[in-house]
């Protein structure tokens, strides 16, 4: 079965959450496709969309595996950004999770490099 992901995030104010973002993901976003949605390219089957739903904000869970848990955080805070929480799993599974200005959470999680 051939699977793609567009997980997307509500959010109350545009600029903000788009600066946060674009900190957060190491990226401006991939493209527009209207005038109140972003979408970044996550991998070739993943993509990460954020809208201006102000009525919705707040309520998104997203959680992304990557290869190396620890290089990203270290890149993500050098780019002014630390995680709300890190946890590590039972399995050896590290995850760092991010709350935006909302209170979306966007999880990052993998082995140790």
């Amino acid at each position: 079965m051939t699977c793609q992901l567009f997980a997307g995030i509500s959010v109350s104010d545009y600029p903000v959450a788009l600066d946060w973002y674009e900190r957060l993901l190491g990226q401006p976003p991939s493209f527009s496709p209207n005038d109140v949605e972003w979408v970044w390219d996550i991998n070739e089957s993943g993509w990460v969309y954020v809208e201006h739903r102000p009525q919705h904000a707040g309520h998104a869970l997203v959680a992304i595996f990557v290869d190396d848990i620890e290089a990203l955080a270290a890149s993500i805070s050098a780019r002014g950004i630390d995680p709300t929480r890190r946890e590590t799993y039972g399995n050896g599974v590290h995850k760092a999770t991010y709350m935006d200005v909302d209170g979306n959470e966007i999880g990052f999680g993998g082995q140790l490099g």
